[in-house]
This record gives structure tokens, C-alpha cells and sequence, in this order.
């Protein structure tokens, strides 16, 4: 961050800011809206996209209530207001992919089909991408990652968000010559029964959607959190919803919780943690092969090993948005992108007696949750990826906690996003 941080002002200093579109307006949008609005150097938040585009307007105004923003619905009218240096707003989302004066566009909806869309549009026009969509990153995001190298572009997960913390920690790490074994979330609740029912006041009293606070609570988000970690990085899951330990202590005193054993022979493994300390944090507990500097990291006060922990004690979400927008514009780095084939994917489990007939509703809402599972058992079992659940006709009744397949549903028609995990599936057939 330190060199992205000059090198931005360098941009400021230059009159050349970088210029950013962003998908979506909502809770963390509007966060992302002012934090480079009001406070980011060499950035600008030239245009937003929203369904409904006041919301759009709304966001601007958070940040700086004198800001008038020009609603377009052309091509040729969305490129004279970025010229011109105004806030543009859209309900158009590809004008902005389509513009050659956005840089970057920066996905922050948590839609899949929406967020395929914009990918692909937004790579036939050489665009970067970065995503604050751990749902399309989690489900399609091996697949879209391969689609971006045929452009020649970049795909990224975001600074702030766990899955870049996660990755920017096994970086350092690594960095320093230890084997990352364990990449691990800390939760402050998990409970895959929740629904937005539950959430209600939670949400409201941080201006959230309720089924967005449900997806944390009930284990969906953490499951495509991790999930993105593991695509990063190589590692895997140890069991179908990972181990999810209680642990009220500090995360330094996992470093006895886990075989190493079984670790060294996954690979290492993406996990969660619920009640542990420091919160909301990430952590990696790893290994040092060296003796001599298994010494050294003694007397720094880790411990005698085998596993040391690291760990940051935060997540900063749109804070550090800025920051991957210009290691991906000015550098060529990504927080965060898939490597390869997937390693781990989210499966959708009943969250409720499920009856013939019922259409499914997304992530987050009343009737599935998400847990994270390799990806050769999700193959093998014909598993339903909970990013691809929403509208899904039940052929025949699934009680709850029973993982969805394929075969207990028919698929909406016409979605791109089926479309691209075919694709993902066959392309990746035998990895």
C-alpha cells in the first residue's frame, strides 16, 4: 500500500485521476462512494450504475450533497458528462463498460447473473475488473478469470473485504518463507437457520438489507468468502462446511487446534472460526521448515511450532477499496483471482422442508443456505451451487439440511450465468 499510496498522488498531482464506474448502490456502495469521493487521492467516482437510479443520485448525495449528477441513457450523452468531468449516473449498466473513459469498473451488487453480465461486457472492452461480489467470484470466478486472460484485462476481489485480507496475509507470509497451512475468517455468529425475519432490526440498524445481514449470519457468506481464498491460493476445504471451530480465546491458541499432518497432506485448508479474537480479523497460522529460523520466530515470541499465527485484526471493506483500484490500474496486481481450476465451491443446503413444486429464492432469504465443499465432491454429487439458486423450480421435495443437486430442480431459462458454469465445468473437466 505503500507504493500504490504515491503512486496515486503522483496521478492526483498529474491531473490524470484514475476513473472509476461502479455497479450498485447500496450500503457498502454509498461507503465506497464517499471514501473516494471526499478522502482518495488520483481516483475519481465518475459513474454509478443502479436499478432504480435515484439510488444511484442518493449515493452521490451521501457523500457530497452538492453534487448534481447527469442521468443518461446514451452512449454518446454517458461519455460527454465523464468528459466533461461530472458525476454520471445510469440505469444503463454497459455504458459504462462500454466507455472509453472509465478505467476500471467496480462491482459492489453481490448479483451473479448481473455481475456475469458486466464482467464480460466489461472485458470486450478491455476493462478491469474489481469485484466486491464474493457471489460471482465464488461461483463463476474461475471461469471469468479465464475469460479476462483471453482479453488481456484483469480480474480482482477487493482490499477490505476478508478474501483479499486473507490473501494479502498469505502473501506476507509466504513472503517470508513460511508455508501458509491454515487461512481462516473470524465470525461473531453462525447460525444457517437465520432468515431476513431474524435479521430485521440488525439490518435496520445499520441500514442494511436484511437478506444481506442473513447471508452473514447463516453461514452463505463466509462460505463464498473462503471459497475465493482457496481459488487465491491453491488450498481446500477439510469437510463440506469446513470445521467452523468455537473458540472464544485469542487466534493465537489455534495453533494446537488443527493436524498439522492432515494439513501438509490437504495442502492447506480455507476455515472460520466463531467467537474468537481479535474481531472482525482474519488469520493464517503457518509453518517454517527451516529449524534455524524456527529459532529465530522462538525468541520473537510465536512459539516453538510447528504452526505460527499471523493475523490482521480488521477488515476495512470500502476503506480500502481505492487501494486495489490502483494496484490493478497502475500496477498489474490483484488482491485477490482465481489460479486455476476451482478448488472449493459453494453448494446450496435446505434451510427448511422444501416441498415439489417451490421456486427457490436467493442466497440470504428464506429457503437455502451456503457451505463451502470441494469442488471434485461437488462434481461428483451433481451439486447445486447456492450462487445459482434463485429461481429454481423443485421437482420433488428436499428436507432440510439436505444439499440440492442438479437433479432436484429445473433451472430458469435464458440465464448467462448457467450458461458460464457449464462452460467453467467443461473447461476445468479433469483438473
Amino acid at each position: 500500500m505503500i507504493i500504490v499510496d504515491n503512486a496515486l498522488a503522483r496521478r492526483e498531482a498529474d491531473g490524470r485521476p484514475i476513473r472509476v464506474g461502479m455497479i450498485g448502490a447500496g450500503f457498502m456502495g454509498r461507503g465506497v462512494v464517499n471514501q473516494i469521493r471526499q478522502r482518495a487521492r488520483g481516483i475519481r467516482l465518475s459513474a454509478i450504475y443502479a436499478r432504480r437510479i435515484d439510488q444511484a443520485a442518493e449515493a452521490f448525495a451521501y457523500a457530497d450533497g452538492t453534487i448534481a449528477p447527469a442521468r443518461v441513457e446514451t452512449q454518446a450523452a454517458f461519455d460527454r458528462g465523464i468528459e466533461r468531468g461530472e458525476a454520471v449516473i445510469t440505469d444503463d449498466p454497459m455504458l459504462m463498460c462500454r466507455s472509453p473513459h472509465v478505467d476500471v469498473v467496480l462491482d459492489v451488487t453481490g448479483a451473479v447473473e448481473l455481475g456475469a453480465r458486466v464482467a464480460l461486457e466489461s472485458f470486450a472492452h478491455g476493462k478491469p475488473l474489481v469485484l466486491m461480489n464474493a457471489e460471482l467470484d465464488a461461483t463463476l470466478g474461475p471461469i471469468l478469470q479465464v475469460r479476462a486472460r483471453q482479453a488481456g484485462v484483469l480480474m480482482s476481489a477487493c482490499d477490505g473485504d476478508q478474501p483479499a485480507v486473507q490473501v494479502n496475509l498469505f502473501r506476507f507470509v509466504s513472503g517470508m518463507g513460511l508455508v501458509p497451512r491454515v487461512l481462516g475468517n473470524i465470525k461473531g455468529l453462525q447460525d444457517p437457520y437465520r432468515t431476513p425475519e431474524t435479521q430485521k432490526g440488525f439490518a435496520e440498524k445499520w441500514g442494511q438489507k436484511p437478506e444481506m445481514v442473513t447471508s452473514f449470519a447463516d453461514g452463505s457468506k463466509i462460505s463464498f468468502e473462503q471459497a475465493i481464498v482457496a481459488n487465491a491460493t491453491g488450498m481446500t476445504v477439510a469437510k463440506r462446511g469446513m470445521y467452523g471451530y468455537p473458540h472464544t480465546d485469542h487466534v493465537d491458541r489455534l495453533t494446537a487446534r488443527y493436524d498439522v499432518d492432515l494439513l501438509r497432506e490437504l495442502g492447506g485448508i480455507v476455515d472460520y472460526v466463531v467467537g474468537a479474537q481479535p474481531a472482525p480479523g482474519v488469520f493464517c497460522l503457518a509453518e517454517q521448515p527451516d529449524p534455524r529460523e524456527r529459532h529465530y520466530l522462538n525468541l520473537y515470541k510465536l512459539g516453538e511450532g510447528p504452526l505460527y499465527s499471523f493475523y490482521t485484526p480488521y477488515h476495512l471493506c470500502h476503506f480500502e477499496a481505492p487501494n486495489t483500484v490502483g494496484r490493478i490500474v497502475l500496477f498489474g496486481d490483484v488482491a485477490a483471482a482465481p489460479i486455476g481450476a476451482p478448488r472449493v465451491e459453494v453448494c446450496a443446503v435446505a434451510k427448511r422442508d422444501l416441498a415439489a413444486g417451490e421456486v427457490l429464492d436467493n442466497y440470504g432469504h428464506f429457503m437455502t443456505y451456503g457451505e463451502a465443499v470441494t469442488a471434485s465432491e461437488r462434481r461428483a454429487r451433481r451439486y447445486l451451487p447456492e450462487g445459482l439458486v434463485e429461481g429454481c423450480r423443485l421437482l420433488r421435495a428436499v428436507p432440510r439440511d439436505t444439499v440440492l443437486t442438479f437433479d432436484d430442480v429445473v433451472l430458469p431459462e435464458g440465464r448467462l450465468a448457467d450458461t458460464l458454469y457449464a462452460e467453467q465445468t467443461a473447461h476445468f473437466a479433469g483438473s
